[in-house]
């Protein structure tokens, strides 16, 4: 008996080409039954049936072809590729590195920001300020602590909550009533600093925590305020919520404006309040607090044993990187009016993690692009829907976008420069590129 064809199959399973290929091919089919018909009861493999017997498979499978081939180019030609990149980065680099250049090219974009909103629709303005504007802050803030430190925090939610139950609560539309009823200007720094509290309370049981311990009691933290908020009904209202959150508004001698239904004023007020964040983020990055950060998520005990006080440092990271959370939560309760424990899930934590590992750990600008792309898309595929998008599927998508760049792209879509660094020597077996990966060694046990 002729062994040929094994032989051939053998052949075919050794060869990258036919492999990348199969892959693909896969791919697009499983991409072919998340877009198709959806099963029911009486039949539950309708939805598979409906997907991949019908003559619309034929267009996925062509797509996986297509998909396969430009990945094989982009293989074979990846030392040009290589080379035009790094010679790209270069330019980049000299150009970004001359002071009137960096800060002309910031004036640009924050001139973009402030008129290319004019020209939009209402209903994307609304988009800028509830879905991209407020999960900037969130990812920024959120970066802080898993991008600089290293700190894996599943509950960061949490830090919204109180944010938004703080506006409620100094502008008396909680059951509970405060000494004196605030302005939302001035409940500002009272959010914040409730957010930092909240941050330290946070920090100081964990300080002996690593990986996913730290991950399950910051998860657990989060579940507990909204249980909080759903039980304690006659402190915060019940899983009901409260209304009558009063809007933003300015009296000073003659001048009384007040922040209305419009979005523009609370996206120019949501966008002042990101730059100043930003700079201050920037500036906290290369300061001594920021490389002390930076040396505990590449190596906590190689950091302690340099000096580093671990312990004061990581409640640091998780004061700092609640901060944001205040006032997000605030403009959110105050723009809506509204507050709820249903408002602030699980989920959403995941979410703004999503956003922070898509855009790239320890980068701020990453940080803001992930937000900004993943909180538009969903947005944009709804008024256009594209190969059978719903909204009910996002999550999905979500999960396999970031499975994509976890292969293609580990550092995220704008990684910053000692993430790339970290990723590159532990490909090389030198180090880790991630301080959580000691989870996985008994010592980094909760003892």
């Amino acid at each position: 008996m002729s062994q040929a064809p094994f032989a051939t199959v053998a052949s075919l399973r050794r060869s990258p080409d036919a492999r990348r290929l199969a892959a693909w091919i896969l791919g697009a089919l499983v991409l072919a039954v998340m877009t198709g018909p959806s099963g029911n009861t009486s039949s539950p493999t309708s939805g598979f049936t409906g997907s991949l017997l019908h003559p619309r498979v034929l267009g996925y499978l062509a797509f996986g072809v297509v998909m396969w081939a430009l990945s094989t180019a982009r293989v074979r030609s990846r030392d040009r590729m290589t080379s035009a990149t790094r010679g790209i980065n270069e330019l980049r680099t000299r150009l970004m590195s001359d002071k009137k250049v960096r800060y002309s090219s910031y004036l640009v974009m924050l001139a973009v920001a402030i008129v290319g909103p004019t020209v939009l629709n209402s209903f994307w303005q609304e988009v800028l300020v509830d879905q991209v504007g407020i999960f900037v802050l969130l990812a920024v803030g959120l970066n802080v602590v898993v991008g600089y430190a290293g700190l894996l925090d599943l509950g960061y939610i949490a830090f919204y909550a109180i944010g938004a139950y703080s506006a409620a609560y100094w502008t008396g539309a909680l059951p509970v009533q405060p000494l004196f009823h605030l302005n939302p200007f001035y409940v500002i720094p009272m959010a914040i600093l409730a957010c930092v509290l909240a941050g330290v309370v946070l920090g100081v049981p964990t300080l002996r925590l690593r990986g996913d311990y730290l991950a399950i009691v910051t998860l657990g933290f989060g579940e507990i305020i909204s249980i909080v908020a759903t039980n304690l009904g006659s402190v915060t209202g019940g899983a009901q919520g409260v209304i009558g959150i009063p809007h933003f508004s300015v009296h000073v001698s003659s001048l009384h404006y007040k922040w209305g239904l419009s979005n523009l004023p609370y996206y120019y007020l949501l966008l002042a309040f990101v730059v100043i964040v930003l700079v201050a983020f920037r500036s906290l990055e290369n300061s001594r607090v920021g490389r002390a950060l930076a040396a505990i998520r590449e190596d906590e005990v190689a950091a302690e044993a340099s000096g580093v006080g671990v312990l004061k440092y990581k409640v640091m990271a998780f004061a700092i990187g609640a901060s944001t959370s205040g006032f997000a939560g605030l403009l959110y309760a105050s723009k809506i009016s509204f507050v709820a424990p249903g408002d602030f899930t699980v989920q959403l934590s995941i979410l703004i993690l999503v956003l922070v590992t898509f855009g790239g750990m320890g980068s701020l600008p990453g940080a803001v692009l992930g937000a900004a792309v993943l909180q538009w898309a969903p947005e944009f595929l709804r008024d256009h829907p594209i190969l059978g998008f719903q909204q009910q599927d996002i999550y999905i998508y979500l999960g396999a976008l970031l499975v994509v760049m976890m292969i293609f792209r580990p550092a995220g879509i704008w990684p910053s420069r000692r993430r790339r660094r970290e990723l590159a020597l532990a490909e090389e077996g030198v180090g880790t590129a991630d301080a959580m990966s000691g989870s996985s060694d008994p010592a980094a046990g909760p003892g």
